[in-house]
């Protein structure tokens, strides 16, 4: 199968899996050369031959990775740029198919920042709802979070800028606004993508003990970040990728440690 499977199998032991990647790869291709005349019918029978534009090149962005993730885990994800770490994510989330392998995943994944999908050009009130509607909350949900969504974000903190356009607003406090709708529902997979880099001191710690709440309800939690001190202080496992591949998976200070010592060799 490459498809991904939103059911996963019964579990087989005490601990229930949320995620399972059995053997994924994702393959995309960058480039292609447009060829002036002709190529109109040079591409459709490119396309029933299935052969790639010239100038076409295949990168191999995930190599074969497997792991289970489990209700109540908090796992971050580590390697250098180019590692194969957000694409890995949008598989997760069903947003990249899989060349080869499978996932299976428990409930509805969420990705921050794909399905609180925000419009620079409506107010933060607006984007509040829009944002939680696509999260999956109903209207009367939105209304009962909808002040603790603002506090949560600190986006008023310095004047009533929940009541302006989105554009107008700093790249950080469109992040902290995107954590605080994602996080202001329950999930059974949660996926954040660098969101915690974001803001001061307090912002970050608001953000730790609503993922531990979020575990503590059943959920999974997988976290990208830069940050080796975040992946730490956050996540109790952690994936390290480098070029693809998985090279280790396991508590999650023991990894970055061994990634530390990897980026200092190189």
């Amino acid at each position: 199968m490459t498809d991904t499977d939103r059911n996963p199998p019964a579990p087989g032991g005490g601990r229930v899996p949320t995620v399972i990647a059995d053997g994924v790869h994702v393959t995309y291709r960058t480039g292609g050369v447009r060829t002036g005349r002709g190529g109109a019918a040079s591409a459709l029978g490119r396309i029933l031959a299935r052969r790639p534009a010239a100038g076409t090149r295949e990168v191999n962005a995930v190599k074969g990775v497997s792991f289970t993730a489990h209700r109540g885990e908090a796992i971050g994800l580590i390697g250098s740029n180019g590692s194969g770490k957000s694409t890995l994510l949008k598989a997760v989330a069903g947003l990249l198919p899989t060349t080869r392998g499978t996932v299976w995943t428990s409930g509805r994944p969420s990705l921050l920042g794909v399905d609180a999908a925000l419009m620079a050009d409506l107010t933060g009130e607006r984007n509040i709802v829009l944002g939680g509607l696509a999260t999956g909350m109903t209207r009367h949900e939105i209304r009962e979070r909808y002040a603790g969504i603002v506090e949560f974000s600190g986006v008023n903190d310095k004047g009533d800028f929940v009541s302006l356009p989105m554009r107008t607003y700093s790249s950080g406090m469109s992040a902290r606004l995107r954590f605080s709708i994602a996080a202001a529902r329950s999930h059974d997979v949660l996926l954040i993508d660098e969101a915690l880099a974001t803001g001061d001191a307090a912002f970050r710690r608001r953000s730790r003990r609503r993922i531990e709440e979020l575990r503590a309800e059943a959920g999974t939690v997988f976290l990208v970040s830069h940050s080796n001190a975040s992946i730490t202080a956050t996540c109790d496992r952690a994936l390290w990728l480098e070029a693809g591949t998985l090279r280790m998976d396991g508590p999650a200070k023991e990894v970055v440690a061994a990634y530390e010592r990897f980026t200092e060799r190189t």
